[in-house]
């Protein structure tokens, strides 16, 4: 959607929350906001509840996604529906949902990285055409070598996004596991892999540079060389999002992934 049309619905919204006898604030970065906030609304679909998921890391300020626009898994009112979704809260009609981060680490030209993901982490080939290969281990035991496209590593958030176009299992959003899911294996035996949440996970690159790429909720963060190593884990922090009544993860897949069943 055009950002005039945004804009038009923070406005809508300003007015619904002044209307109600609240103070709304609108100027400021995600984590100015959540320092002085009972609750953050964000307006746009996932990636914009992306950035401010890593804006606010670590913060007991809630969300709560306004989705303007197409499939949305995080933002989890449709606009149309706004003015419902605010009495809900205003009659105190929902819960807070946590959503666990996980985070990379490692050391890379002599600069060392720590990201935190709400959906996933990523290793994958970069603008060469051709498989790289990845070791992974978990815990110190070595799962395998993978020769693919590249690895996702997700947390439950993530399992609906990236994961799932690559074959990965769909896993509910509270559940207490990663997601390993290898892109385009070139062995037919490789599948996704589900692992507990305590687990430490390392990747470690076997091409040289500039083969290997190791992304964060989509965005690029390094570049790989051959022995570069990643670990990946639980992070300490979490995210909340606000729950409003009759919005389960299930009516979201039948409803966002089509699901209808089989008619006899």
């Amino acid at each position: 959607m055009q950002k005039a049309e945004c804009d038009g619905m923070i406005r809508r919204a300003t007015r619904l929350i002044e209307r109600a006898g609240r103070k709304a604030i609108v100027d400021g970065n995600a984590a100015e906001l959540a320092r002085h906030a009972d609750m953050l609304m964000v307006f746009g679909g996932d990636g914009t509840m992306l950035r401010a998921a890593h804006n606010i890391a670590g913060s007991k300020t809630p969300l709560l996604g306004i989705n303007i626009g197409g499939l949305g898994f995080l933002t989890a009112v449709p606009s149309k529906h706004l003015s419902r979704a605010l009495d809900h809260i205003w009659k105190g009609e929902f819960k807070y949902e946590p959503r666990a981060l996980i985070e990379v680490s490692g050391r890379f030209n002599g600069n060392q990285i720590l990201k935190s993901a709400l959906n996933d982490i990523v290793i994958s080939r970069g603008a060469l055409s051709r498989l790289i290969s990845l070791e992974v281990s978990v815990n110190t035991e070595l799962i395998t070598r993978y020769r693919c496209d590249g690895l996702i590593v997700s947390s439950p958030t993530g399992s609906t996004a990236y994961s799932l176009a690559a074959g990965g299992a769909v896993v509910s959003p509270t559940a207490e596991v990663f997601a390993l899911t290898p892109i385009c294996p070139h062995a037919l035996s490789n599948r996704s892999i589900i692992l507990p949440l305590d687990s430490t996970i390392r990747v470690k690159a076997m091409n040289p540079a500039p083969a290997t790429l190791l992304s964060v909720d989509g965005e690029v963060v390094a570049e790989l060389d051959a022995g570069d190593e990643v670990t990946v884990r639980r992070s300490r922090s979490i995210v909340r999002l606000v729950n409003l009544p009759n919005n389960s993860f299930m009516e979201a897949l039948r409803q966002k992934l089509q699901w209808r069943g089989a008619y006899v």
